[in-house]
């Protein structure tokens, strides 16, 4: 058989089992893209693993860009990896509105609630959050089975804007709003907000709308302070393309459609797959 007669049936299978006919596994896929897009870490994290010798192929330790056969056995950290289901692994995308008090944390040591235990089970890969929302920040949470979407998410050089929804307690004068938009320094470097709107409220207590394009730690609230008012709460309402449908109680989540799929991973240069499957229905 020709070259190009095993392309184009190659082509064919990927079709019609709904694999990403990107590149075909029997042809030699790189074992970053097949681990990444099964949940396991984002490609660098992959191939730093790669580097540390952590992962090896069929008993010998394989070198960054190694592609994979379908007979391959990939073991990492001393354990067999099942890879061959990853080539057939669709992006999912949830965005759950998480409520005060629930971690961002797959278990907790306390028995605190966890956002994960209430996601729908992926019979392949697992949960990823795209980035985090501490203890007392509620909103809207990304989460996917595709590491590499969500390398890209959180990456500083994405510079994706977050969206929040925060109530202030105290005067705000245009002189504070002006320091917060040209910058703060604070004990981890300069930070500030790229859009502040005032949103409502009457005397003390006021909704301002603000926009930050990294993920620092705290770092809403941080700036805020450090104008000497206080957070008294703090609502994630837009991360990227990626919106809370008003319908979506807390503790529930919406799956991406098709479209709305294509849209979150075209805005970080990611081609989607062709052949996509439907969403779940959303949890309300």
């Amino acid at each position: 058989m020709s070259k190009t007669e095993k392309k184009q049936n190659s082509k064919k299978t990927s079709q019609a089992s709904n694999i990403e006919p990107v590149e075909s596994v029997q042809e030699g896929e790189r074992i970053q893209k097949v681990l990444a897009r099964g949940g396991l870490a984002s490609r660098r994290e992959i191939e730093r693993w790669i580097d540390e010798g952590r992962i090896s192929v069929n008993g010998e330790i394989i070198k960054p860009g190694y592609k994979l056969k379908s007979a391959d056995k990939v073991v990492l950290n001393g354990r067999l990896i099942q890879w061959q289901k990853y080539a057939q692994q669709t992006t999912r995308v949830l965005v759950y509105n998480k409520p005060t008090g629930e971690l961002v944390s797959r278990r907790d040591p306390k028995g605190r609630p966890t956002v994960f235990s209430q996601l729908p089970k992926l019979d392949v890969g697992r949960w990823i959050s795209v980035g985090r929302l501490d203890i007392n920040t509620s909103g809207l949470l990304v989460l996917t089975n595709n590491g590499e979407l969500a390398n890209r998410l959180m990456h500083p050089s994405s510079e994706i804007d977050r969206e929040y929804a925060v109530r202030i307690l105290g005067e705000v004068t245009e002189e504070m709003i002006e320091r917060l938009k040209t910058g703060v320094e604070l004990e981890d470097g300069m930070a500030q907000f790229s859009d502040i709107q005032f949103y409502s409220g009457e005397g003390a207590n006021k909704w301002f709308h603000v926009v930050v394009k990294e993920g620092r730690n705290r770092l809403v609230r941080r700036l805020w302070e450090s104008q000497n008012v206080t957070v008294s709460r703090l609502m994630r309402v837009r991360y990227g393309p990626a919106t809370l449908p008003e319908n979506v109680r807390a503790k529930s989540y919406y799956e991406l459609n098709n479209k709305e799929l294509v849209i979150l991973m075209d805005y970080v240069g990611l081609k989607p797959e062709k052949n996509l499957k439907p969403a779940l229905k959303s949890r309300n």
